[in-house]
């Protein structure tokens, strides 16, 4: 391995309650070996391409060199300090420039730092659940953001498929404020986005050709529910979602005998009612046919609504009658009413 132009030996040494790794120049090898080899370790194992070596020391002292077939034909590379992979690279700067998140150098503003962090954590896990849907390059895709704001995070779903992961893909944010609409579609238009627009209007009337995939992020309260039902009624592939402002259940909550000490506190209601609500979602999901992970979106330091739910629809029809039982009965228990989650299965 070559390390600040100087070419050594890794070394990872193996101990009962650690490991190491130690970097021994090649005209030290040798001495350093003589050391440690039956006074520190008493087994050792070099791989080559050529071959593998175990050398090994028994309990009277016996040395014994094995050789052994080479497990590996390929030359590891000699770099020591490897390239991180990065989904926003230099073909991102044009579009976070005109957003506002990067200055006309290509630099984060201070500003503006944790929202890049979020886009960059929202961007990994979306690059994982794409991943889970299979989708292969070439074929076309249309991936639907719900209520996209300013677009930031539509602009790098769009630069992950297309650019990142040369998917085709057709995304589409929808806005109910124009004027944020028309902005950032100039910018779509200035960067070469072509096959990225955006749409006035709401989760529920917004006119949209098939959708693979459909994203709303802290959408407010039942609305998150309008999402997810809109996903699931167009048999969308993909569902992510990251819910806000919980005020549905927590009025309709009842009280079990049990949880009643716990539940007279207002803060632990109200987290109780957020947490039962998202999880009749993901429940609800996997009764359509999800796959469903409820994952923390970024850390509680840059938001506090850092709960992000992604779904990827099965392959294989499943029998969903257990798990509509579960939500039965865990509505039951509560003594809840009907409850938007309800209209998220296909009917």
């Amino acid at each position: 391995m070559n390390i600040k132009n100087q070419t050594v030996l890794s070394l990872t040494l193996r101990e009962s309650k650690r490991d190491s790794t130690q970097n021994v120049p090649l005209d030290e090898v040798t001495s350093w070996l003589n050391a440690q080899i039956a006074q520190t370790f008493q087994n050792a194992l070099l791989e080559t391409t050529s071959g593998d070596w175990q050398f090994t020391i028994n309990a009277k002292g016996v040395p014994r060199l094995i050789a052994h077939k080479a497990r590996t034909k390929t030359t590891p590379t000699r770099t020591h300090d490897r390239q991180k992979q990065r989904l926003l690279d230099d073909s991102a700067i044009a579009w976070l420039t005109a957003l506002g998140l990067c200055d006309q150098r290509g630099n984060i503003r201070p500003s503006s730092s944790d929202k890049y962090y979020q886009l960059e954590r929202y961007l990994e896990i979306v690059s994982h659940a794409v991943g889970d849907c299979g989708w292969s390059r070439g074929e076309q895709i249309h991936i639907v953001d719900m209520g996209c704001g300013k677009g930031y995070l539509t602009f790098g779903v769009w630069h992950l498929l297309n650019r990142t992961l040369n998917l085709t893909a057709d995304v589409t944010g929808v806005e109910v404020r124009r004027e944020l609409v028309d902005q950032a579609n100039d910018i779509a238009q200035a960067v070469g986005a072509n096959s990225l627009k955006f749409v006035t209007g709401d989760i529920a009337s917004a006119k949209l050709d098939k959708i693979d995939g459909l994203i709303a992020l802290h959408a407010c309260n039942t609305a998150t529910d309008d999402a997810i039902a809109r996903g699931t009624h167009a048999g969308a592939r993909l569902i992510i979602v990251s819910p806000c402002c919980h005020q549905e259940l927590r009025p309709k909550l009842g009280r079990p005998t049990v949880l009643k000490p716990l539940l007279r506190h207002g803060l632990l209601e109200e987290r109780f009612s957020e947490w039962l609500t998202d999880g009749l979602r993901a429940l609800r999901l996997e009764e359509a046919g999800y796959a469903t992970k409820v994952i923390e979106f970024v850390a509680s330091e840059h938001t506090p609504r850092n709960l992000l739910i992604t779904a990827v629809r099965k392959k294989a029809s499943a029998d969903t009658a257990p798990m509509t039982e579960r939500i039965r009965a865990l509505k039951a228990f509560f003594d809840l009413p009907d409850l938007a989650s309800d209209r998220i299965i296909p009917r």
